[in-house]
């Protein structure tokens, strides 16, 4: 389970992380990274935490490649690109993870982003002008992202299983969009329990608000992860 460290700097994380013994495997998104930078990753690297790095990588491919080279040094453990890139940004973004990661140690593992959780059909139909069916097109690009080298998908957990009958059970599956029942959905459409997720298959959860703005977040977190855990 992945804790989705949505706050706007890092005294706001400290915060959250203060109420855990033990370090967590956390998310560091775009709003975060881009307030506090590569010095806050080293920071809490430092600190034992595992670190999925969100930022959805999507440019030229050598840009992408640069930049991963860069990220790689950094020695996250998890990191992503948006799969609509294309066939050579991924390839090329594995080449930079690979010529960044220092001798030694193994480069992060590299996901493909398919279509957001907030992603609707009628949104990608009329103002993307995809005309497939959305779980069709994301069979698409998960086969484009395990053709390309990458290690596996960001999708929804509705997803999970056509993927893995597609690709195989060892292409990694990262669910975002996950909810306890007694959680709102805010802006995100596709959602499914950890309990779900568990029982279809997802290889990861990722878990935002319902722990990070909880009234207990350690009772909070203790719910999820047992409830992933346990299923």
């Amino acid at each position: 389970m992945i804790v989705a460290l949505d706050f706007p700097g890092r005294t706001e994380v400290h915060r959250f992380l203060d109420h855990f013994d033990e370090p967590l495997f956390v998310k560091v998104g775009m709003e975060l990274f881009y307030r506090e930078g590569p010095v806050f990753i080293e920071e809490l690297k430092s600190h034992g935490y595992s670190i999925f790095l969100d930022l959805k990588l999507h440019d030229i491919p050598t840009t992408v490649e640069r930049a991963m080279t860069n990220i790689a040094r950094l020695e996250v453990d998890l990191v992503n690109v948006h799969a609509l890139g294309g066939r050579q940004m991924m390839q090329q973004a594995l080449e930079g993870l690979e010529k960044g990661t220092p001798a030694g140690k193994n480069r992060p593992q590299c996901i493909g982003v398919t279509h957001l959780t907030s992603s609707t059909e009628e949104m990608i139909s009329s103002e993307l002008g995809i005309k497939t069916d959305l779980n069709e097109h994301v069979l698409h690009l998960a086969k484009l992202t395990n053709q390309s080298g990458l290690d596996g998908v960001v999708c929804s957990a509705h997803e999970v299983e056509e993927i893995k009958r597609a690709i195989g059970s060892e292409f990694l599956t990262v669910t975002p969009g996950i909810r306890l029942k007694s959680d709102s959905a805010d802006d995100q459409h596709r959602i499914v329990t950890p309990k779900e997720a568990s029982r279809i298959g997802s290889g990861a959860i990722v878990v935002g608000r319902g722990i990070t703005r909880a009234q207990d977040v350690k009772k909070a977190y203790r719910a999820y992860n047992n409830e992933w855990r346990n299923s």
